[in-house]
């Protein structure tokens, strides 16, 4: 608990602020900090009758003379968890050195309970990690199902509770990164980390106020990649997830020059399903990407269609548009036709509310039907051929191939 290292810093920053050495000792009495050097690794005998005791003792210039290690001065033993895990001395005549005596032992006891909850604060990320980069990359030809829930016990997680996994991308947009390229050109010449790394604990921080159930495990996956795993309390509903997600990424783009994009998996009560559920949600936000629309959070429930899509070839799909779009894609109004067959489809083949979704008149879509079905010379009231047509329109939005980096990501890696 009591590394030289810390001992060392407190031990220097203390004797530098009140004017006296202050030394620290471990629970056998070795020094390992002082701001006299030279006594750093001799053997300090008071300090193991002050941890026996858990009493401070005082010790004038004829009584240390009698001990060895030890000069004038007063020690006092450093509690931790109500054990002794070391004393602090400082040197001095006792009258001199008493006044600074508690408040040097206090100062240092709460720096010690700061590293402590740092170090376990770390450890705790780093299981996490561990625990969400193995589900992410969960083969149970490889690994049993049970041994992750074990784990994921001793870290405090029911894996078999309800869940849903979510994956947040945060990422510095061109513009923001054309803006502060000299400034992090000049940062990685001396070795700094990138902007990302830098926000790393801030990111965390900010997911975690949102997602703050005890049960919600939240780790970063990759650079700029932060995945949760969110328990879903018994009887409420996953409605309000999208919201959360919402609240995160305009927290995150509030910041000085990033942005973030959500994207949300299928609830799971297992860890093959979770594995799914994280793989959905990456899905979801690669998909997301490619479609038109400014939302910050995807579905991977409204994008079914397309991640199916996309198991399709890419030849395939490009014969699909030819075969069914070929005329329609010649005009300078396509994207707006576009989105008049896919809002079409989407809404129920309701004309009232494939205008609302477009916010358009209701003249405008009959008008833009009518050109479709005089183009195609198919009547889109046929949900047969207007079905072809709305897969070739998403054929469309999804344009190229898969994205390797988020493949890369779905592993964990």
């Amino acid at each position: 608990m009591l590394s030289p290292s810390l001992a060392q810093e407190i031990a220097g920053d203390t004797s530098a602020v009140i004017g006296f050495n202050v030394l620290i000792t471990d629970a056998e009495g070795m020094v390992i900090g002082s701001g006299d050097r030279s006594r750093v690794g001799t053997f300090h005998e008071a300090s193991v009758q002050v941890v026996r005791t858990q009493e401070a003792a005082t010790h004038n210039a004829s009584q240390a003379q009698q001990l060895r290690g030890v000069r004038p001065g007063m020690t006092l033993p450093l509690i931790a968890g109500g054990q002794a895990v070391g004393t602090v001395g400082i040197t001095g005549t006792p009258a001199q050195v008493r006044r600074f005596g508690l408040l040097v032992k206090r100062q240092t006891e709460i720096l010690l309970r700061e590293s402590v909850m740092l170090r376990s604060r770390l450890l705790a990320e780093r299981a996490g990690e561990k625990l969400l980069a193995d589900i992410a990359a969960y083969d149970p030809e490889v690994v049993e199902g049970d041994f992750l829930v074990f784990r994921a016990a001793e870290l405090g997680f029911d894996l078999r509770l309800r869940r849903v996994a979510v994956v947040f991308e945060v990422t510095v947009p061109a513009a923001a990164a054309h803006g502060q390229g000299a400034h992090r050109q000049a940062a990685h010449r001396q070795g700094a980390a990138p902007p990302l790394a830098l926000v790393r604990s801030e990111l965390l921080r900010t997911v975690g106020e949102v997602f703050a159930d005890p049960q919600d495990i939240i780790a970063v996956t990759a650079p700029g990649w932060i995945g949760v795993l969110h328990r879903i309390p018994a009887g409420s509903r996953t409605t309000s997830l999208a919201a959360d997600c919402r609240r995160v990424t305009d927290v995150i783009a509030a910041q000085d020059g990033l942005a973030a994009r959500a994207g949300i998996g299928e609830p799971a009560t297992s860890v093959g399903g979770l594995h799914d559920s994280y793989q959905d949600a990456c899905e979801a936000l690669r998909l997301g990407t490619r479609l038109a629309g400014g939302s910050a959070v995807h579905h991977i429930t409204d994008l079914r269609v397309h991640q199916l899509l996309t198991t399709v070839s890419q030849s395939a799909r490009n014969r699909l548009l030819d075969l069914t779009t070929a005329d329609l894609r010649t005009q300078p109004d396509w994207p707006a036709l576009r989105d008049t067959i896919t809002a079409w489809c989407e809404n129920g083949f309701n004309l009232v509310r494939a205008s609302e979704a477009l916010h358009v008149h209701r003249n405008t879509v009959v008008y833009r039907m009518n050109k479709i079905e005089q183009i195609t010379g198919r009547p889109l009231r046929e949900h047969r051929t207007t079905m072809a047509l709305y897969l070739a329109c998403l054929a469309d939005q999804l344009g190229g191939g898969t994205d390797s980096t988020v493949r890369r990501r779905r592993r964990g890696r």
